[in-house]
């Protein structure tokens, strides 16, 4: 078999034998590297998928709060307006409305807040990638 500069050497049945384990054995340090790669990648697509529709969630009723806080100021600015022009019932009746829009925006703001404080990231993912370097040095008890 040709060495590096070229010169055929001998080779024994060992050398022949030490050769294909090692090489066996990077080829599945290889395999086993890339299915753990792939699984942390699936983990973290899973987990911030989730995320991803809590925060959407928080964000919408977030958004909802804002409009109803935006009907608030238009009402309560109607309300003001109506009352002050004619001092009879018409104004009355659009601070009841602006009334209703706050208790909207305020129950809409609470449920948003609520859906936020359930967002907690990727903590599957990260504990998981704290793992791997005791792993590929063969230390996995350093992991409990």
């Amino acid at each position: 078999m040709p060495g590096p500069d070229g010169r055929h050497r001998d080779t024994t049945p060992a050398d022949v034998a030490g050769q294909a384990s090692v090489g066996e054995l990077f080829a599945e340090v290889t395999r086993d590297i890339s299915t753990l790669l792939r699984q942390e990648v699936e983990l973290a697509k899973v987990e911030a998928t989730a995320s991803a529709r809590r925060a959407g969630k928080g964000a919408g009723m977030f958004a909802g709060a804002g409009v109803a806080g935006h009907m608030v100021l238009l009402f309560l600015s109607i309300a003001l307006w109506w009352a002050m022009g004619t001092q009879i019932g018409h104004g009355w009746s659009a601070l009841v409305v602006a009334a209703i829009w706050a208790v909207v925006a305020a129950v809409l703001s609470l449920v948003g807040r609520s859906e936020m404080k359930k967002v907690k990231g990727l903590p599957e993912t990260v504990d998981s990638m704290k793992k791997i370097p005791h792993a590929l040095q063969g230390h996995e008890e350093k992991n409990s």
